[in-house]
């Protein structure tokens, strides 16, 4: 028995082995997705839950998973290049711990990150090893959830996504639901009621081990600082486990949404339910805040939910314009967070080259744009691209200094020498310099394309042809 449990975690530790090496994995699906897809069953009905999650196939699926999205240790500071070897020494008495129901997950390492708009958000750093299982448990308890959940459910799913969401909102606005009930909850993910969610966990779970197990993980204790802190409630964002858990929680809103026939679209706690008046917004909003307090047992966050126009809101980075025929257009906000990481990148990124500059800069955009290609407005993303080519060029007359230095630059761009000598001699600032037309003639769009710089116009066009 110990000889085939330690044959399974130099299995598993063979995984990353096999995608490091570019090796193609077993298609094969693991034993609970062959199970679920075998059975049409959408409830476990029997006790053999936990054996699905630590079958071999499940846990390799589970682990290229976790090393994958690397991320920080937790408080056992075990990391990546070293988890192998943890595995083959350890997996044995772990997974006999699992099946026996007595596993014991280790408290999570607490990180506090800024949010975009203010405010802390908490992180709960499992162990690697938590990780694995939370990943494996996550693998076979997401099937048997799927099938229950709402249309109008889009965060954390297979298949569905934030854009969605965002056109989904469009088509409802489109429809003349003009109104929107914006609904933000307070400390969500902090204020997990653990009996209300273990009693939805339950409806479709009946392996006592796994009840047990995930009660476990919520109840895990936090560390910071080196001192542990009990956990009464809420379930820490960190763990590959949490957005199920939440979707489990949730549910129950979006069915009662579902049973007003009121149109919405949730992504995790962001809640938006559209409606033809005021009138009706806030009847729904009051209804919405009885159900959350006295089922669910979670509160509206009062300061960032209301009833409004569509326009006057942002949802998931994204608002509509004032039209009757509504497009999308990229929130002010999310304009303003992609400036501010492009400055931040560009403090990085003093004294190296423009091109080391550019290739920094590049992924940042072309994935900003990818999320906000549905938007319908053009005028944004011209001006975008133009502040980031001055961002650049002001970069460039920094880097050159002095005015000997700037002319000669300017001459080999292609300026005359009287231009050359009166522009770099200007006294003025570098920034101004950035917009004036000497250093737009100089370094125009057309150079900084020849770089390689990605243009969110451009990336912009491309992709609504494709599509």
């Amino acid at each position: 028995m110990i000889s085939m449990q330690r044959d399974e975690a130099e299995a598993l530790a063979r995984v990353a082995e096999a995608g490091g090496a570019g090796r193609k994995l077993s298609t094969k699906r693991s034993g609970a997705e062959r199970c679920t897809a075998a059975s049409g069953r959408t409830k476990s009905e029997d006790h053999t839950l936990m054996e699905a999650v630590v079958e071999r196939g499940n846990l390799q699926a589970a682990y290229q998973r976790v090393v994958n999205n690397e991320g920080a240790p937790g408080v056992d500071d075990v990391r990546i290049p070293e988890f192998k070897d943890w595995l083959k020494m350890h997996w044995p008495s772990v997974k006999t711990a699992l099946l026996e129901g007595r596993y014991m997950p280790r408290p999570v390492r607490r990180v506090d990150i800024p949010k975009p708009s203010g405010g802390i958000r908490t992180l709960g750093v499992p162990t690697l090893v938590d990780r694995l299982i939370q990943q494996a448990l996550h693998q076979v308890l997401q099937p048997l959830y799927e099938p229950t959940f709402s249309e109008g459910s889009f965060g954390f799913r297979p298949g569905r996504g934030a854009q969605q969401a965002v056109r989904k909102a469009r088509e409802y606005i489109f429809e003349g639901k003009r109104w929107v009930v914006d609904i933000n909850l307070e400390k969500f993910f902090d204020r997990v009621n653990h009996d209300v969610l273990m009693a939805r966990v339950a409806r479709q779970v009946s392996d006592a081990r796994v009840l047990k197990l995930i009660r476990r993980f919520l109840e895990a204790g936090m560390m910071s600082e080196g001192l542990v802190e009990a956990r009464r409630q809420g379930t820490p964002q960190g763990g590959p486990l949490s957005p199920l858990l939440s979707n489990i929680l949730l549910n129950d809103l979006d069915q009662e949404l579902e049973r007003r026939q009121l149109a919405f679209c949730r992504y995790a706690d962001d809640c938006n339910i559209y409606v033809r008046s005021r009138v009706a917004g806030e009847r729904v909003m009051r209804g919405v805040r009885v159900f959350l307090e006295d089922v669910l047992k979670l509160r509206i966050n009062t300061k960032k939910s209301a009833v409004a126009r569509p326009w006057e809101r942002t949802f998931l980075g994204y608002s509509v314009t004032v039209q009757r025929q509504s497009r999308l257009r990229i929130a002010a906000q999310s304009v303003q967070r992609l400036m501010q990481k492009v400055r931040d990148l560009q403090r990085i990124g003093r004294g190296r080259s423009l091109v080391h500059t550019i290739n920094e800069l590049n992924p940042l955009l072309r994935g900003w744009i990818n999320y906000f290609q549905f938007s319908e407005g053009k005028g944004i993303l011209e001006d975008l691209d133009g502040w980031v080519r001055q961002r650049l060029r002001c970069l460039l007359w920094k880097q050159w200094k002095r005015p000997a230095t700037r002319a000669r630059k300017l001459r080999g761009l292609g300026l005359d020498e009287e231009r050359a000598r009166t522009s770099a001699g200007n006294g003025r600032g570098s920034w101004w310099n950035a917009g004036a037309s000497h250093l737009n003639q100089a370094l125009p769009a057309a150079y900084f394309t020849h770089k390689g710089l990605v243009s969110l116009m451009g990336t912009h066009q491309r992709l609504q042809s494709l599509r």
